[in-house]
């Protein structure tokens, strides 16, 4: 007789991702705000939000992932970085517009589920959101036999914050002579990975456990270093001044995400070495011959945000970021743009 088909002999354990949810379960409470009023485990995620405390809120969200990134996780069986990457690139996003982050929401989807690596991921997203001061309230765990890889899975988040209406951060504030700020990143953060593991891997001929001149670690600890969260930076910053326009540089570099955040007739103007570039960067671009132009239109090359402020506020900027051990940086200004020119030139 043939033998009955069951879920579980199709590929989906569903014993093992109800472990997984009682395994997560003390890591996601310790993520949790007084706000939240539900556990994990339920349909959706409860979160009490206060009106009260807000004249006019506005609600911002922002959804993200963390690349081939996760090739590197593979490669070197690491996986409790990754889990920060995500929350990152999602939260880093809603405090430009000058928003705390509230709660907190990810995507496990994998072929099938490693209850090791899955736990290692969350221990990642946990730390993250505590980095961030955001709930992690909720998620999905997927496993899809035959979809990935053995061995590999993909990740999303959503981020949801909230920021008073008359103090939202869209770039209207910015004017010609505003000054840039740029603060540190770690390193690639999670962006320009395709072609980093291209040049270091196919190029280069390396792996993961090479030592090169310039690095401090292998290529796989320096590549698997998690993404800067900048968001309590950001807000201790609003408390206390203006700050007209803020750009996470991201995929796109400087070329791509700076002119998000000033207006039309207006270029930002990036003068080179006014900040220390990470090793990793040079070693990128030497070795794959890569112009100057696109390493700053794939890569964060050692600032991960900028933020624009009024010219007589730079040292007060400078100063109080550097009482918070922040690394930053005057990098450049506002200028008015001729004609058809770029809107970002690096001088």
């Amino acid at each position: 007789m043939k033998r009955r088909v069951t879920y579980k002999s199709a590929g989906v354990d569903i014993d093992a991702g109800n472990r997984f949810v009682d395994l997560i379960r003390p890591l996601v409470r310790k993520t949790f705000r007084p706000e939240v009023i539900t556990d994990i485990g339920g349909f959706g995620g409860l979160f009490s939000f206060n009106p009260r405390k807000y004249k006019n809120p506005v609600l911002v969200s922002s959804t993200d992932g963390v690349g081939t990134k996760l090739k590197i996780a593979f490669m070197t069986g690491k996986h409790d970085t990754v889990g920060i990457d995500l929350v990152a690139m999602c939260v880093n996003d809603v405090v430009v517009q000058g928003a705390e982050p509230l709660f907190f929401l990810d995507y496990l989807a994998t072929g099938k589920l490693s209850l090791r690596v899955s736990t290692h991921v969350l221990e990642g997203i946990a730390k993250g959101c505590k980095l961030a001061g955001c709930a992690l309230i909720g998620g999905e765990t997927a496993e899809l036999p035959g979809f990935y890889k053995e061995g590999e899975y993909d990740l999303a988040g959503f981020a949801v914050g909230v920021v008073e209406r008359s103090k939202v951060i869209d770039g209207s504030a910015v004017r010609v002579g505003d000054q840039l700020i740029g603060l540190s990143s770690s390193g690639l953060h999670s962006n320009g990975y395709s072609l980093a593991r291209k040049v270091l891997f196919e190029r280069m001929k390396l792996k993961p456990s090479s030592r090169i001149p310039g690095l401090k670690r292998t290529v796989g600890k320096e590549l698997l270093v998690p993404t800067r969260i900048y968001v309590k930076t950001i807000l201790s910053l609003l408390a206390d001044f203006s700050i007209h326009g803020i750009a996470h540089i991201t995929g796109g570099g400087f070329v791509d995400n700076l002119p998000r955040v000033f207006p039309r007739g207006s270029k930002a103007v990036i003068q080179k070495g006014t900040w220390p570039i990470p090793p990793i960067f040079r070693i990128l671009q030497e070795a794959g011959q890569i112009e100057e132009k696109e390493m700053f239109r794939t890569f964060n090359n050692g600032i991960g945000m900028v933020l624009v402020v009024a010219p007589q506020k730079v040292e007060n900027f400078l100063d109080r970021l550097g009482s918070m051990n922040e690394k930053a940086y005057w990098i450049g200004e506002i200028a008015r743009a001729k004609g058809k020119e770029s809107p970002v030139q690096i001088q």
